[in-house]
Formats: structure tokens, C-alpha cells, sequence
């Protein structure tokens, strides 16, 4: 791996680091600006993933879309990042490699937002495989990086959701309606 420099720690509890650029959304008709200040009030499931046309990477976007209402029903929108374009980005979803892809996926070509976010290994000029919870008032709530050989599981971000939104302390392997430890 190349050289990746980051305090791991730094994000959650913290505000999230604000960013404005260019998405595609086959369900927009095309492009649009968005920052995150478009997601207030609502949960954001902010994930990263290396580059367009690899090989895990659709796994996970696909994955997404067919779990989108399961986000939604948690008030939770989701938004992917690579460092591609957003040109890029149209050309990937318009091929139909990602079916009927019905969120946006962000351009980064400036790869800003990924320093932003401390996802980017610079050696190698594209990202971590990484994910964000951002909570309502733009709170970073979970932060998750690892390996981009390995794909993200939906069942457990959706259970991080469910545990962050539960408003206790939620022991190892709680799922939703099962006892808390405690209030917060």
C-alpha cells in the first residue's frame, strides 16, 4: 500500500468536513451540484470506493441500490465517491453495469474531498474503500476504512444505523428490538 496518513480517530464526533461537486443520478437526468449541506436532517451513509469499472466496486454499488429503501425507511440517503469524474461516472451507470442505479454517485476528480475525509492513498492516486454516518446535523457518527479487496457488508451498516438511531448503548451484535444496555 502507499503512504496514507491519517488520525483515525479524528472524524467521529466531529463535524463532517463539508464538500460541493458535480454528481450524476440517472434518476436527476444527469448532473447537479451537491454538498452536504443538501443531506441536513437526514441520515447520510457517505461511502467511498477506489475507481470506476473495477471489479468489487459494482458489487457494492449495486448492493447498495437493492438495500436503498431499507436506508430509507431509517430516513437515510446514500451517496458514493470515487476519485472519477462525474462524466465518469454517467458513462459507468449509462453502460448498465449498475442496473438501475437510483442514487448519485459523487465526482472527486480534484480528490479534495478524499484528503477531506483522510480516505485518499496518495501513492496510489485513488481511495481507501471507506464509509461514513453522518448524522442529521452533519456529525460524523461511524467511520469505517479497510482493505479495497474486501466489500462492505450492507446488513451491517444497516445494523450501525439502527444502533446509532436506537438511543442506547447497544451491546456486541445487537440488532434492532433487542434489549440495550443502557439509555444514553
Amino acid at each position: 500500500m502507499g503512504e496514507f496518513f491519517i488520525n483515525r480517530g479524528t472524524l467521529v464526533g466531529q463535524a463532517a468536513p463539508d464538500f460541493k461537486a458535480k454528481a450524476y443520478c440517472r434518476s436527476w437526468g444527469g448532473f447537479q451540484d451537491i454538498s452536504l449541506s443538501d443531506y441536513r436532517g437526514k441520515w447520510l451513509v457517505l461511502y467511498y470506493y477506489p475507481l470506476d469499472f473495477t471489479f468489487v466496486c459494482p458489487t457494492e454499488i449495486t448492493a447498495f441500490n437493492d438495500r436503498l429503501d431499507e436506508f430509507k425507511a431509517r430516513d437515510a440517503e446514500v451517496l458514493g465517491v470515487s476519485i472519477d469524474s462525474h462524466h465518469c461516472h454517467r458513462a459507468w451507470v449509462e453502460r448498465g453495469d449498475l442496473g438501475d442505479l437510483q442514487y448519485p454517485l459523487l465526482g472527486d476528480i480534484t480528490k479534495e474531498i478524499s484528503r477531506a475525509y483522510g480516505v485518499l492513498d496518495e501513492e496510489a492516486g485513488f481511495t481507501f474503500r471507506a464509509t461514513f454516518i453522518i448524522d442529521p446535523e452533519g456529525k460524523v457518527r461511524f467511520a469505517q476504512i479497510h482493505d479495497n479487496s474486501i466489500g462492505r457488508s450492507i446488513d451491517e451498516l444497516l445494523r450501525n444505523i439502527d444502533a446509532l438511531q436506537s438511543g442506547g448503548l447497544c451491546p456486541a451484535n445487537w440488532k434492532k428490538g433487542e434489549v440495550l444496555v443502557a439509555s444514553r
